[in-house]
Parts: structure tokens; sequence; C-alpha cells
């Protein structure tokens, strides 16, 4: 059963890392992805940049743990596609997307991890402020942003309550009887949430 998820995990800590401003660490991010997209051609190069996230690892002191536990929910997806790959164009070119992919998502989730999401949405209204001089509604944008990083965890919540819930009855797994009852409850938290926001002006 998963229980934690990307964006939901904060370890607080004191490294540089930690104290590096949220806007300059998204735009490292890009950068790295951007570069881990262009350059490696072989194994060993896509392993190079890895071995950089690692080591930003152990100097942000992240548990090895917290970190395996905020990949591992991708993990089948990702040995699917290097599957794929390796049957269309060999064992190189698969071990050469394969590990350059586990570098972009590690980069990622340590983002969030040194990132508490208060900073990230505060740094992001900050970067779109500009762009309201020119009509741009940069409140709704972040608003909307902040809603659906705060559903990320309800989300699960919900799922988990309903598989608990089936595993308390007794009953075996079925999508229809897990999708219908957590569709029913996210609708329910939809309405509640914009029944809400209307009564505080939030939205027209």
């Amino acid at each position: 059963m998963i229980r934690e998820l990307p964006l939901g995990v904060y370890v607080p800590g004191s490294s540089f890392l930690h104290r590096v401003h949220p806007s300059l660490k998204f735009l490292l991010l890009v950068a790295f992805v951007l570069w881990v997209t262009i350059w490696p051609t072989l194994p060993w190069q896509s392993m190079a940049a890895l071995t950089l996230i690692m080591v930003l690892y152990a100097l942000a002191g992240i548990p090895v743990g917290v970190a395996w536990r905020q990949f591992v929910t991708l993990l089948p997806f990702l040995l699917f596609l290097c599957a794929f790959i390796w049957w269309q164009n060999g064992l190189a070119a698969a071990l050469t997307t394969g590990i350059g992919l586990t570098a972009t998502i590690a980069a990622a989730n340590l983002l969030t991890l040194t990132t508490t999401v208060e900073a990230l949405l505060d740094a992001l209204d900050q970067s779109l402020q500009p762009l309201a001089r020119v009509g741009v509604p940069v409140e709704l944008i972040s608003l909307t942003i902040a809603l659906t990083i705060r559903l990320i965890p309800l989300m699960l919540a919900t799922a988990n309550e309903v598989l608990d819930a089936r595993r308390a009855r007794g009953a075996g797994f079925s999508f229809a009887a897990f999708g219908v009852p957590l569709v029913i409850r996210a609708v329910r938290r939809a309405r509640q949430i914009g029944e809400a926001l209307m009564a505080r002006g939030a939205v027209d």
C-alpha cells in the first residue's frame, strides 16, 4: 500500500540545499533535466549524473529509506520503459535512458525533500507577479496549484481508507469496488472545497 508520495514529505535540515532559495533550486532542476536529456549518449554519462544527485542527497542528509520510498512508486513504470527500449534499441540505450530518468526523478524528489510546500508556493507566486501587469490571474493560478498539491495527499489517504475498509470486511480487490467509492469521495470533497471557496469570495 502506498503511504507516501512526492511533494508529501519534507526532511528538515540546515544543509546548503535547504538554504538555497526555492526559485534558484527550481531553475537548477530544469537545467539539470535538460542537461541529462541532451548530453548522455552512453550509460556511464547517465551514471555520472546520477552519482552527482546521490552526492547531493548525502550532503543534504536525506535518509536512504525516505529517498527510496519517494522513488519506488515509479519503479514499475521505469522498468517497463527500460525493457521496451532494450527490445527496440538495445541494452546500452536502455541503460542510458533508464539511469538518466532515475537521475531526473531523484533530482525532482530532492527539491521537494529539501523545500517545504509553502516555500515552493511562495516562490511560484513571486515569480508570477510580473505577469499580473499584463492581466494574468496570478492569484488564481497560485491558488489552483496550491489546491492541487494539497489534494495529492488527501487523495492518497482516501485511497488507503477505501482499501483498508475492504480489507476489514474481508473483501478481495476489485477495480469497480475500489474506484466507485474513491470517485464519490473525491467528488464530495471537491464540492465541499468549492463551496468553501465561494463562501469566502475566493472564486467567482
